[in-house]
């Protein structure tokens, strides 16, 4: 009897857990990486969004400066901003993350755009990315492919 329920509760924590491995987090150094995902893709859709919140616990000012992933040919980093009554794109060299402050990169805003995806993104997949900080480093960051519409898979 003793043995049944401590298989129960040891299949109760591995669901309660398991949904926590698709929105990994990561660190480098002070610069904590959460809440990151990205969006399905159509067969024959080349781009896509890559979205996170990027926290600098207590180092120094940062930059991301760089990302990668082997499911596109490249990653950029990108901002969207309105100009007028018009909604631009365009590519950025880095993205600042204050000493102590935190940046979101958020469907509108700052973001990561795969470019030349190699196939299409599923949801409930993981998509690996390489993310590049001119200070802390590289960290690898598993990205939760998630239905279109959906913002973040917790």
């Amino acid at each position: 009897m003793k043995s049944n329920i401590f298989l129960t509760m040891s299949i109760a924590l591995g669901i309660a857990f398991s949904g926590n491995a698709l929105a990994q987090n990561a660190l480098v150094g002070p610069i904590k990486i959460e809440h990151a995902y990205t969006r399905a893709t159509m067969p024959g859709q080349q781009v896509a969004g890559g979205f996170m919140k990027i926290e600098n616990k207590g180092g120094p000012a940062d930059q991301l400066v760089s990302a990668s992933s082997p499911v596109a040919g490249e990653v950029q980093l990108h901002e969207m901003s309105m100009e007028g009554n018009v909604m631009k794109m365009r590519q950025v060299k880095d993205i600042s993350v204050p000493a102590g402050g935190s940046v979101e990169l958020k469907p509108g805003g700052l973001h990561l755009m795969f470019m030349n995806i190699k196939a299409p993104l599923s949801a409930g997949e993981t998509v690996p990315v390489k993310l590049t900080f001119a200070k802390a480093g590289e960290v690898e960051v598993k990205m939760p492919v998630n239905v279109m519409g959906q913002h973040v898979k917790q």
